[in-house]
């Protein structure tokens, strides 16, 4: 019993010596570096959208009725004054001829009214008749005063509504869309044909949000057609819509371009690039950004001890292309840029380009 429990040392010795010989393991991991760059005068982004006249006009007749003709048809070419469409005015016509028949007969009715009052004052210069029959018959005079400027108002108002089943432009242009075809029976205001003036003409487009913002009214651009891609417009932001679409979740942005009518065409696609302005700071990738200790931070390679720091960073704003850090970080500065919530300060690191393929052991 003596001799196993010297042999069970020994081998317990010879155990805890061997431990101590092994030396210690460390692994170097391999991280993705990128080399930020300088952010001022960097452009917002192209947008695609489409040649839209400044003014537009859909079209309709003020009164209802039955349509017997339209005049013209898409992309034909309008004047001022021009009839577009016409509507049956048989109805309004006989509406004209009771109007006038009430006008008659509302002048009959003054004059009779006239004649009796200058009668009834002629037999009180008498003293054949009292005051009161005197007032009395200056009244019906009054009030056939007033049906007759009635009946005269009834008569414009139906000469107004038979001139309304005629429709004109109320501008040159030209017509871009039609909405209604003879035969049909239309109610007051339905449009008839949509008209875009002569004149100034604009590109419109949709911003994301985020950016709608930095495309404020005012901010110049440069416009260039879709058909002619090397010849380039100036144009000026003119309107930012209020708020973004329901749907698509995009502000509609229009910029008013400095050309002819002849140089760009109404529905042509044209390409919106945005002049860039001053944006001091450093572009990185959104993975690039990370927070220790409740502040922003980004992790910095030092290429000659191949190690990463943490560096507090200020960031100016966040896009979809990335973030802008205003402070903390200079152009050409290495920065990790996956898996730098696994890091420690001081840590070596084997740096690899993001260009490259590669499985990175601080991503894991």
């Amino acid at each position: 019993m003596r001799a196993g429990m010297m042999v069970a040392g020994l081998a317990a010795l010879l155990v805890a010596g061997c431990a101590q010989e092994a030396p210690p393991t460390s692994t170097v991991a391999t991280v993705l570096v990128q080399t930020v760059g300088d952010a001022a005068g960097e452009q917002v982004k192209a947008f695609t959208g489409e040649v839209v006249p400044r003014h537009a006009s859909e079209l309709g007749f003020r009164v209802g009725g039955k349509m017997i003709a339209r005049e013209v048809d898409v992309g034909d070419t309008v004047r001022r004054g021009q009839v577009l469409a016409r509507l049956d005015g048989s109805d309004l016509q006989l509406s004209v001829s009771a109007a006038r028949a009430q006008v008659a007969a509302a002048q009959s009715d003054l004059a009779l009214a006239r004649s009796e009052l200058a009668r009834v004052e002629a037999l009180r210069q008498q003293n054949f008749v009292s005051d009161s029959a005197v007032d009395a018959r200056r009244t019906q005079a009054e009030a056939a005063t007033a049906r007759l400027r009635e009946a005269r108002a009834q008569l414009a108002l139906a000469q107004n509504q038979t001139a309304y089943t005629t429709l004109n432009a109320d501008a040159d242009g030209v017509v871009t869309a039609v909405h209604a075809d003879a035969g049909q029976v239309l109610s007051a205001g339905m449009p008839v044909v949509t008209v875009a003036r002569d004149g100034e003409r604009e590109v419109r487009i949709n911003v994301p949000e985020g950016l709608q913002k930095r495309v404020a009214a005012g901010r110049a651009a440069k416009v260039t057609l879709w058909a002619d891609r090397d010849a380039w417009l100036s144009g000026r932001v003119r309107e930012v819509a209020p708020a973004a679409d329901a749907t698509t979740r995009t502000y509609a942005v229009k910029v008013t371009v400095d050309a002819t009518a002849e140089a760009l065409p109404l529905g042509a696609t044209a390409t919106v690039l945005f002049d860039g302005g001053a944006q001091p700071g450093v572009r990185v990738p959104l993975r690039a950004v990370g927070e220790r200790d409740g502040v922003p931070v980004a992790w910095v390679l030092d290429s000659d001890r191949k190690t990463v720091n943490p560096v507090q960073v200020t960031v100016a704003r966040f896009d979809e292309a990335g973030a802008v850090v205003s402070e903390g970080l200079a152009p050409g500065t290495q920065v990790v840029v996956a898996g730098i919530h696994l890091l420690n300060p001081g840590q070596v690191v084997e740096p690899v380009r993001a260009s490259a393929p590669v499985a990175l052991d601080a991503a894991r």
